[in-house]
């Protein structure tokens, strides 16, 4: 498995922990990556983890617009944590392609939620991207 695609899945799992389980953000981050050697796939657990969490309010307020008849509690969780971490990573690492960005959340809705996951989550993140 790629290096970054694991980062972001293990990003998300670390996510999915302070949402549904309300833990730690730092403690979420240390369980992912406790098995991990590879210092640059820890440091980019980290950013995306901590930098979508310090950026959530913001990113939840360009989600919310781009929700047709849905709140952004109502989203499954997986899909939420998905959208906010791509967003933060659009925005905050523009170095990389969107188009990588975009694809990464939506194999990863695809894989850890919803059978409809990767389509919802393509469809906010194209709108996030045009605007």
């Amino acid at each position: 498995m790629p290096g970054r695609r694991h980062a972001r899945e293990l990003a998300m799992q670390a996510l999915f922990s302070t949402e549904v389980a309300s833990t730690e953000a730092a403690d979420a981050v240390a369980n992912v990556v406790a098995e991990i050697d590879n210092s640059e796939t820890r440091l980019f657990v980290n950013d995306l983890v901590f930098g979508t969490l310090e950026h959530q309010k913001e990113l939840d307020e360009s989600i919310v617009p781009l929700l047709h008849d849905w709140t952004i509690d109502r989203l499954p969780v997986v899909d939420r944590v998905v959208l906010r971490m791509a967003l933060y990573e659009l925005r905050f690492h523009p170095e990389t392609p969107a188009a990588v960005v975009l694809n990464e959340a939506i194999d990863i809705a695809k894989r850890f939620s919803t059978e409809e996951s990767g389509a919802f989550v393509n469809g906010v993140l194209a709108k996030a991207i045009e605007t």
